[in-house]
């Protein structure tokens, strides 16, 4: 994403603004006002490693044909930040850093590793979508990525999270 980060956040607000009255940010605001929260859009992120503009891609189509309703990151990535939790919007960029879509939080878990389970990985939608290739995908994703200081084990905490997606609604553009 090479991408200046004015231009960005501009396309983001921009996204956010046009979609906000799609997924039901709208019609209240237009007799109340915008709250804080309405006006300014949710983080925006892009799947996997920063840099990595394919794997972006690839997770995000599997997201807006509906095939991926979870992810996975490592706790230890959060750091100060707080989790996702049950609500949560998100945007989400394509590789480029274009806000392409907007997922809602359904669900979150702290689990060890070895306790992610075969429906997480299904819901994930990568790969043959087996809990073993996600094991063998997420560990040598994770080992390439460990935050310093850090080592992969089976018992490291996995923030496994299910979201849905509410803009594009599915099935349009």
């Amino acid at each position: 994403m090479n991408m200046e980060p004015e231009v960005q956040a501009e396309r983001i607000q921009r996204f956010w603004e046009g979609a906000r009255g799609k997924i039901g940010f709208g019609a209240a605001s237009s007799i109340v006002g915008l709250g804080w929260a309405d006006a300014i859009a949710p983080e925006a992120w892009a799947f996997g490693h920063e840099g990595d503009t394919e794997l972006a891609d690839e997770l995000l189509g599997l997201v807006l044909s509906g095939i991926k309703t979870g992810t996975a990151s490592l706790k230890w990535e959060y750091a100060d930040e707080p989790l996702p939790k049950e609500g949560d919007l998100s945007i989400i960029l394509d590789g480029a850093g274009e806000p392409r879509a907007i997922i809602r939080t359904t669900s979150v878990a702290v689990i060890p590793f070895a306790e992610v389970t075969a429906e997480h990985a299904r819901a994930e939608g990568e790969g043959d979508r087996t809990l073993e290739t996600w094991r063998a995908d997420h560990e040598g994703f994770w080992r390439r990525g460990l935050p310093e200081g850090q080592e992969f084990s089976l018992d490291m905490p996995v923030v496994c999270e299910r979201f849905e997606l509410v803009y594009p609604k599915p099935g349009r553009d």
